[in-house]
């Protein structure tokens, strides 16, 4: 098996990251990898926030001020649940998509091309013997983020890559029949 099957198949979300996490030098091969995403009529969605340090910090600020305005009746352990969610990983990267307003690329064509970016941003982190793991949630998909983060208006955020060093106890991979997923028309 070639290295580039092996890589995709060997991807995995480790339940745990932690230091070190990719160099400067490493992500720029990475966000390279991820500006390969298929893109229709090239118009280069996605953008990254990259998070480290006491940019963490500002994170974790950013996810209590959003749930304290924005989700009624939370309790103090969520609160205390989301102020802590940025450090489990040493860097952040969030993922952004910028709609722009095409005739033949409809919206959802280009949060599906930074998706589609994020999985290249994974299997370039296992290439390079890093990980990452991908979280959503509340702070995802929601218009009422993007002003908390100042973005532009036609900027959303998809999601939040957790990236650093697996470490812990690793997940199995399991094995997959693919004629669960699979339907052939012959």
């Amino acid at each position: 098996m070639n290295e580039a099957l092996k890589n995709i198949l060997t991807r995995n979300s480790p339940r745990e990251l932690s230091k070190p996490y990719p160099s400067e030098e490493e992500m720029e091969i990475i966000y390279q990898a991820a500006l390969r995403a298929p893109d229709h009529a090239w118009q280069r969605p996605s953008r990254f926030i990259q998070v480290t340090g006491k940019g963490l910090e500002k994170l974790s600020s950013i996810f209590v001020d959003f749930a304290k305005d924005n989700i009624e009746n939370i309790t103090d352990a969520t609160l205390q649940k989301y102020r802590e969610a940025p450090f489990r990983a040493p860097m952040i990267v969030i993922l952004i998509s910028e709609i722009k307003t095409h005739p033949k690329v409809p919206e959802i064509e280009q949060m599906l091309s930074t998706a589609a970016a994020a999985e290249n941003i994974l299997l370039a982190l296992n290439a390079l013997n890093y990980a990452g793991m991908w979280r959503t949630g509340v702070f995802a998909l929601n218009e009422k983020i993007s002003k908390y983060l100042k973005l532009n208006e036609n900027q959303k955020v998809i999601g939040y890559l957790y990236v650093g060093t697996a470490s812990g106890k690793q997940k199995k991979i399991p094995e997959m029949d693919t004629s669960e997923f699979v339907t052939q028309w012959i």
